[in-house]
């Protein structure tokens, strides 16, 4: 679906619109920029993947700078944890596709621009045609699946990929542009870990800081259309928000990387995933055994019952949880394992899974019988799961 722009950015001879003279004038007082490089706005597009912490300031400002056409693509909804960061929704988008409310509100601040919703996930099946269809990339996900995929994809449809992540306190932002320098897998051949990475909704992200790193992400793809300045191409840049420190790290393309090198290929959607399996493989303790939500919901109804060990904070605990589950917070469980009943086995819960596991390892390590339960929280109560919520 899109919303095409209410009055034409540029006249049929190449000029500004009056309307966008007056819109754009700042810009067109910078010698650098000037009728040229707004032209070069107008004609410019940008696909932002993942309208979340940083695809939100980015949309924002990309939209208010007059790129021509945006793609937004999610297939996420507003959420009520969404608006302490994800500035372009309120109130009354909770429950609304994230694309939507984006496209609406980014057409509210800037008629004359086009804005293309995709309202799903990308994946190997989409991917190519929706990355070869504009001039930029800006990776607003929270995933390692799509970022590796959108890596691949940018490397073969030869498209810039502005990358931004974050973590706590901490952000990084850098342009992959394999014809002109490394990729991400050049920086990063493998996903790392589980647990080395956890994700905003295990680790907790800093609400402001996905609108700084967002807004530098905008600055690049702004810098690269226009042709302005030095585009973090080679480097890396890094945030520390707590003692507000900005670093800086060369990056040099990896010979033998199975991306953007000589031995290259596309891989899909489907393969990157068997890769964060086979790493898990490698580096994950053996012990990690899952159970699905509905096999717990049928075990939780036997005569001898697993032990639930709640593993999350306890204002998540007040927030939601299971009936009869134990809470001893994850970084407690060191210590406080002589409070849990070593003759039963124990299905270790979190939010989405991640903590929990690292539970189970704990626990198995001193003995006891543990599962993780496997997509937490959110698979326990997307498949029907009852709760009790509040305090």
């Amino acid at each position: 679906m899109s919303r095409l722009p209410d009055k034409p950015t540029s006249d049929v001879g190449g000029h500004l619109s009056a309307d966008a003279l007056h819109r754009y004038q700042r810009h067109l007082l910078l010698p650098e920029v000037g009728e040229a490089g707004q032209l070069a706005l107008a004609r410019g597009s940008v696909l932002i993947v993942g309208m979340g912490g940083l695809g939100s300031p980015a949309a924002l400002y990309l939209a208010a700078a007059g790129v021509g056409r945006l793609g937004l693509v999610d297939d996420d909804r507003v959420e009520t944890s969404n608006l302490q960061r994800q500035v372009l929704y309120g109130g009354d988008d909770l429950g609304r596709p994230k694309t939507e409310r984006a496209a609406h509100r980014l057409a509210q601040l800037n008629p004359l621009i086009t804005i293309e919703e995709h309202e799903e996930r990308l994946t190997s099946a989409n991917g190519a045609g929706l990355v070869g269809a504009y001039d930029i990339v800006l990776d607003g996900t929270d995933n390692f699946t799509t970022r590796y995929l959108l890596n691949d994809l940018c490397v073969q449809l030869d498209r810039p990929l502005v990358s931004g992540s974050l973590h706590r306190f901490d952000g990084q932002v850098a342009v992959y542009w394999a014809s002109k320098g490394p990729c991400y897998r050049c920086l990063f051949p493998r996903p790392p870990a589980p647990g080395k990475a956890p994700n905003c909704a295990e680790a907790g992200v800093l609400g402001i800081l996905p609108g700084l790193v967002g807004v530098i992400q905008a600055t690049e793809a702004i810098k690269l259309l226009v042709g302005l300045g030095r585009p973090l191409i080679g480097r890396l840049l890094t945030v520390e928000a707590l003692g507000m420190s900005f670093s800086e790290f060369g990056l040099s393309r990896d010979p033998a990387c199975r991306s953007c090198g000589p031995e290259r290929r596309f891989r899909s959607a489907a393969e990157v995933r068997e890769e964060f399996v086979a790493t898990c493989e490698r580096s994950a303790p053996p012990a990690t055994d899952e159970i699905t939500a509905e096999e717990l919901m049928r075990r939780l109804a036997d005569p001898s019952p697993p032990l639930l060990l709640d593993v999350r904070e306890a204002w998540e605990w007040r927030m939601t949880r299971i009936e009869g589950a134990q809470l001893i917070p994850l970084g407690e469980l060191n210590r406080r394992t002589g409070e849990i009943d070593a003759e039963r086995e124990i299905v270790a819960v979190c939010k989405v899974g991640e903590r929990s596991a690292v539970a189970v390892d704990l626990l198995r390590k001193s003995g006891y019988r543990a599962l993780n339960l496997a997509g937490g929280m959110l698979a326990w109560a997307a498949a029907g799961g009852p709760t009790i919520d509040g305090e």
